[in-house]
C-alpha cells in the first residue's frame, strides 16, 4: 500500500512537473500571432535579396514554440513574451517602426531594436499617436542604438513611464538635451545618449525630475561651455557619469562633480577643460575609475588622491602638465590597477619615488611622453603587468627584458622611439604577443633565439634601428604572428626556408630598406593569410617568384628598387584584393599583362623597369594609377576600353609615337596625365579642354609625396617643341601647367 501512494505521489510530481515544462515552452497564440505580424512587417520593409535572413527561426509551424525563437524570452510558467530582440536586417531604405504592432506583448520588460542594418528613423501609430509605448506598461528596458532616429521620437518615448533602462546610442539626435520632453521618465535609472549631435551647454538643472538616475552617458557629442551648475544636488544619486568627447571648456565645475559622492566612474576625457586637479575629488571615496585624459589640466596630483582607496583607473594623458611630476599621493592606493600619464612635446618629468614604494599592483601602465631617462623605480615591484608602454621617451641602455621575468603575464611592451642600443632576450619562455623596439638606436646582430622564447609573438616592429646580419632563422617558431616590421635596418642574406613556410598567420611583411639578397620567395610558402608584403629597396634578385602567389589575400605588393628580372607572372594580376602593386625601379622586362583583375580598383607602379611592346588596350580595366614611365615600351596610345577608374595616366620617357587619340577624351575621371619625353606628334585633341585636369583637392599630393612645393619654371617651350600647336586655349594651357608640374615634381 505505501509503494502505492509513493508511486502515486511521484506521477503526480512528474505530471506537475511536465506541466511546467509545456507551459515554459509554450507561448501564448496570441502572441505568436503578433510575432510573425511583426516579421511580416520586417519583411515588407527589407530588401528582396534579404529577405530569408529575416528572423529565419519566426517560423507558421505549429510545433515550433515561439518562445524558443532567436530574440525572444518568455517567462515561466505563463510563456508570456518578456523580451525581444531583432536581429540586424537589411532595409530598403530609412523606415518608421508601427508602434502597434508591439502592443499585443503586455507583458514584454525588454525591447532591443539595436544593430547597423536596423534603420529605423521614427515610429508612428495612427491610433494612439504619442501616446502609443503606454500600453507596454512593463516596459523597463529599450534599446534604440545604432539607428537613425531624430528627435521626432521623444514625444512617444515620454509616454513610456516604466522604463528605467533608455539607450539611444549612434542616432542622429541633435540640438539641445531633450529633458523637457522627457518630463515623464522619472523611473529611469541608466540613460545613454552617447554618440550623437547634442550641443550647447548643458543645464544640470534639467536633470531635476529623474531622481533614480544611475548612469549617465553624454560621451561623443558636441556639448560646448561650461555646465549650468544649477540644480547641482539634482544628480547626487549618479554611479556613472560619462561626458567625454565634448567640447566643455573652462575649469572643471567642482560644485557639480565633487557633490556626487556616490560616482564610481566619471569620464571627462577629450574635453578642453583648463586648470589644477580639483583637490576636492579626492572625496569621492566611491570612485573606481577617472578619465581625465586629453584635456589641458597643469599641475600636479593633489595630496587628497591618497583618499581614492577604491581607484582602480586612473588615466591623466595627454594634458599639458609640465615639471616634476610626482605619484607619492597614489602610493597607498591599493587597488590601482590602470595608471596613465602624458603631456605633448614631453614636457612632464615623473618625479623618482625615492621617499616612497607603492602598494598596488598595476596591470595597465602608460607612460609615453614623459621625458624618462631612467625607467621609474616602482615597475621592479610590479609582478601582475599586462601592458607597458614607456614608448617616446629618453630612455637608453639595454632593452628590459627583465619586465618579461617579473611579469608572467605581460602582453603587450612598447618601447618606440627611445634610445636603447642593446637588445638581448632573456632565457625564458614568454607568452608576450606585441613587442614594438622601433625607431631605437640597437645595433649588432638581432637575437637569433627570439622565436625560441617569444613563441606567442602576435606583433614585432624592430623597424628603424641598425640591426645587422641575417635574418633571424627561429622566426619560423612564431606560429601565430600575424605582423612583423623590420624595415629599416642592415639585414643581409636570403630569407630562411623555415620562416617562409612556419609563419602562416603573418599578415603583416615589412622589411624595407635593408640589405637582404637572393632569390625571393622561390618556392611555395605558408604566406596565405598575407595582405601586406613591402620588400622595397634590398638587393633582392631573380625572377618574382612563385610562393608569391600562395598569398591569396594579398592587397598590398611593394616590391619597389631591387634587381628583379623577367616578367610579370600573370596570375601575380589576377589576385583579387590586390590594390597596390608597386614593382618600379627593377630591371623587369618583356611584355606588360593584358588585364588586371581586381574588386576595387588597383594602383599600379611599373615605372622605371625595361618592359617593352605595345600597350595593351585592356590595361586601365579596373586600375586606379598606371605608371609606365621610363621603360621600352613602342606603338601608339591606344584605343583604351574600359577607362571609368584611371585617376593618373603617367606615360612619359618610353617610344610611343603617332597622334593622341581622342579616346583619350573619355577619361572622365583623369587628374594626371603625363605624355612627356615620347615621340608623339599632331595635335593635341581639342576634346581634352572638357576634362577635369589637376591635383583634385589633396587626392592627387597623397598619391606620392607630401609637401612639394610649387615650380616657379615650368618649361612650357619643352612642350611647345614636341606638339604642332598653333594656339593654346587656357584649358590645354593648364593640362601642360599640369603636366609639366607633375613632371618635374616627380624626377
Amino acid at each position: 500500500m505505501e509503494e502505492k501512494v509513493f508511486l502515486g505521489q511521484t506521477l503526480i510530481c512528474v505530471i506537475l512537473l511536465l506541466a511546467q515544462i509545456h507551459g515554459y515552452n509554450s507561448c501564448i497564440q496570441k502572441e505568436r500571432k503578433a510575432l510573425l505580424e511583426l516579421k511580416q512587417y520586417l519583411i515588407s520593409i527589407s530588401e528582396e535579396w534579404a529577405l530569408d535572413s529575416v528572423l529565419p527561426t519566426w517560423t507558421n509551424d505549429a510545433k515550433r514554440n515561439c518562445c524558443r525563437w532567436e530574440g525572444i524570452k518568455c517567462n515561466r510558467p505563463g510563456g508570456r513574451v518578456i523580451g525581444i530582440s531583432i536581429s540586424e536586417t537589411n532595409f530598403k531604405e530609412l523606415s518608421t517602426l508601427n508602434l502597434s504592432l508591439l502592443h499585443p506583448f503586455e507583458e514584454v520588460r525588454s525591447l532591443n531594436l539595436s544593430g547597423m542594418l536596423n534603420q529605423f528613423n521614427g515610429f508612428f501609430d495612427d491610433v494612439e499617436g504619442y501616446n502609443s509605448l503606454r500600453r507596454l506598461r512593463k516596459l523597463e528596458i529599450l534599446d534604440l542604438s545604432s539607428n537613425s532616429f531624430n528627435n521626432s521620437i521623444f514625444p512617444f518615448l515620454n509616454a513610456a513611464t516604466s522604463l528605467t533602462t533608455l539607450v539611444i546610442q549612434s542616432n542622429f539626435m541633435n540640438g539641445s538635451l531633450p529633458f523637457k520632453e522627457l518630463k515623464d521618465l522619472i523611473n529611469l535609472e541608466l540613460l545613454d545618449l552617447s554618440e550623437n549631435m547634442f550641443t550647447g551647454p548643458m543645464q544640470v538643472v534639467e536633470f531635476a525630475h529623474m531622481k533614480k538616475l544611475k548612469a549617465l552617458d553624454l560621451t561623443f557629442n558636441d556639448f560646448s561651455s561650461s555646465m549650468e551648475l544649477q540644480g547641482k544636488h539634482n544628480l547626487t544619486n549618479l554611479e556613472v557619469l560619462g561626458l567625454g568627447w565634448n567640447s566643455f571648456d573652462g575649469t572643471i565645475p567642482i560644485e557639480v562633480f565633487c557633490e556626487m559622492k556616490n560616482l564610481l566612474e566619471l569620464d571627462l576625457s577629450v574635453n578642453n577643460f583648463v586648470g589644477q586637479l580639483p583637490p576636492c575629488l579626492g572625496s569621492l571615496n566611491k570612485l573606481r575609475f577617472l578619465d581625465l585624459s586629453s584635456n589641458q589640466l597643469s599641475g600636479n596630483i593633489p595630496s587628497s588622491f591618497s583618499s581614492l582607496q577604491s581607484l582602480e583607473y586612473l588615466s591623466l594623458a595627454d594634458n599639458n602638465f609640465t615639471g616634476l611630476f610626482s605619484f607619492s599621493p597614489l602610493a597607498n592606493l591599493t587597488k590601482l590597477k590602470v595608471l596613465k600619464l602624458s603631456s605633448p612635446f614631453g614636457m612632464v618629468e615623473i618625479e623618482p619615488e625615492s621617499t616612497w614604494e607603492p602598494l598596488f599592483q598595476l596591470s595597465v601602465v602608460v607612460l609615453p611622453f614623459c621625458s624618462l631617462e631612467n625607467i621609474p623605480s616602482f615597475l621592479i615591484n610590479q609582478k601582475n603587468l599586462h601592458l607597458v608602454d614607456l614608448s617616446n621617451n629618453k630612455l637608453s641602455g639595454d632593452i628590459p627584458t627583465w619586465l618579461l621575468e617579473n611579469n608572467p603575464d605581460l602582453k603587450v611592451l612598447q618601447l618606440q622611439n627611445n634610445s636603447f642600443t642593446v637588445f638581448q632576450i632573456s632565457a625564458i619562455v614568454h607568452n608576450l604577443q606585441v613587442l614594438d623596439f622601433s625607431d631605437n638606436d640597437i645595433s649588432g646582430v638581432f637575437p637569433d633565439n627570439i622565436g625560441n622564447f617569444l613563441p606567442s609573438l602576435l606583433h614585432l616592429n624592430g623597424s628603424d634601428n641598425l640591426f645587422q646580419g641575417n635574418f633571424p632563422s627561429s622566426m619560423g617558431e612564431m606560429k601565430n604572428i600575424s605582423f612583423l616590421d623590420l624595415s629599416y635596418n642592415n639585414f643581409s642574406g636570403e630569407l630562411p626556408r623555415s620562416f617562409v613556410t612556419g609563419c602562416f598567420s603573418l599578415e603583416f611583411l615589412k622589411l624595407s630598406h635593408n640589405k637582404f639578397s637572393g632569390q625571393f620567395l622561390p618556392r611555395r610558402t605558408s604566406f596565405t593569410a598575407l595582405s601586406v608584403l613591402m620588400i622595397n629597396n634590398n638587393s633582392f634578385t631573380g625572377k618574382i617568384g612563385v610562393g608569391l602567389l600562395s598569398s591569396i589575400n594579398l592587397g598590398v605588393l611593394d616590391m619597389s628598387n631591387n634587381f628583379l628580372t623577367g616578367t610579370i607572372p600573370p596570375s601575380l594580376l589576377v589576385i583579387p584584393f590586390l590594390s597596390l602593386v608597386d614593382l618600379s625601379g627593377n630591371l623587369l622586362s618583356g611584355a606588360l599583362p593584358l588585364h588586371i583583375r581586381n574588386i576595387d580598383g588597383t594602383r599600379l607602379f611599373l615605372q622605371d623597369n625595361n618592359f617593352t611592346g605595345k600597350i595593351p588596350d585592356t590595361l586601365l580595366g579596373s586600375v586606379n594609377i598606371l605608371d609606365l614611365r621610363n621603360n621600352k615600351l613602342f606603338g601608339s596610345i591606344p584605343e583604351f576600353v574600359d577607362t571609368g577608374d584611371i585617376s593618373i595616366l603617367l606615360l612619359r620617357g618610353n617610344n610611343l609615337t603617332g597622334s593622341i587619340p581622342n579616346k583619350l577624351c573619355e577619361l572622365s575621371n583623369i587628374r594626371l596625365l603625363d605624355l612627356s619625353d615620347n615621340k608623339l606628334n599632331g595635335f593635341i585633341p581639342s576634346c581634352l579642354s572638357n576634362l577635369s585636369f589637376a591635383l583634385g583637392g589633396d587626392e592627387g599630393r597623397s598619391q606620392f609625396a607630401a609637401g612639394i612645393s610649387t615650380v616657379a619654371n615650368l618649361q612650357l617651350e619643352f612642350y611647345k617643341s614636341t606638339f604642332v600647336v598653333d594656339n593654346l586655349s587656357s584649358q590645354l594651357e593648364h593640362l601642360i601647367l599640369c603636366m609639366g608640374w607633375i613632371c618635374q615634381a616627380m624626377n
